[in-house]
């Protein structure tokens, strides 16, 4: 099989374990649905906020670990560039995932672990950058949104601006993207602080 199919097939895997979404699925579970509670994200900050702490951090981790299996399996069938490719359909089907009417989370957590595998100096500094901004200025959504900028500029730097850097911070870019409506509330300062219930 030529390289560009194996990176089609490394795409369509990473798409679709993406799209299985552990908020959707864990609130499920309980017999509701994440996506009508709340900020109606699919996303761990919004599972923390309706369920607790806990199982925001069991969809954090279920999140993320998607991210690094999709990179893990690129990285096996197609090196370097299939984890990047793998991840990076990781975090598409995250955010848009087929299986849930195209109706995902944000992609943060998924993003994280992406890093993780693909260059995980970064990733480990995104996280770190990312927990410490959220406790200093209390907003989960601007932590979110400078460790995936964090990890974008220290890719950029570290391999240059082309395809490495433009990949990395093409990641963040699909953060911000996501994020728009609480840049706005950001800007208007109407944005939920941490501990705030949904």
């Amino acid at each position: 099989m030529s390289k560009y199919l194996w990176l089609l097939l490394i795409a369509v895997i990473g798409y679709l374990l993406g799209s299985v979404s552990t908020g959707i699925l864990y609130s499920r579970s309980l017999g509701r649905d994440i996506r009508t509670e709340g900020s109606k994200n699919a996303g761990a900050t919004n599972m923390t906020r309706v369920h607790g702490l806990g199982r925001g951090l069991l969809t954090f981790l279920g999140d993320c670990a998607k991210g690094v299996l999709a990179a893990l399996i690129g990285k096996w069938l197609g090196g370097q560039l299939g984890a990047c490719v793998g991840g990076t359909c990781a975090a598409l089907g995250h955010m848009w995932p087929v299986f849930f009417g195209f109706k995902g989370g944000k992609g943060v957590a998924t993003c994280i672990g992406v890093g993780l595998v693909t260059y995980p100096p970064f990733g480990a500094a995104a996280l770190a950058a990312g927990v410490a901004v959220m406790l200093i200025s209390k907003y989960v959504s601007l932590g979110s949104m400078m460790g995936l900028l964090t990890f974008g500029v220290c890719v950029a730097v570290r391999y240059g601006l082309w395809p490495v850097g433009l990949w990395g911070l093409a990641l963040a870019a699909l953060v911000f993207w996501k994020h728009r409506g609480n840049i706005q509330r950001l800007i208007h300062g109407t944005e939920n602080k941490i501990g705030k219930k949904a």
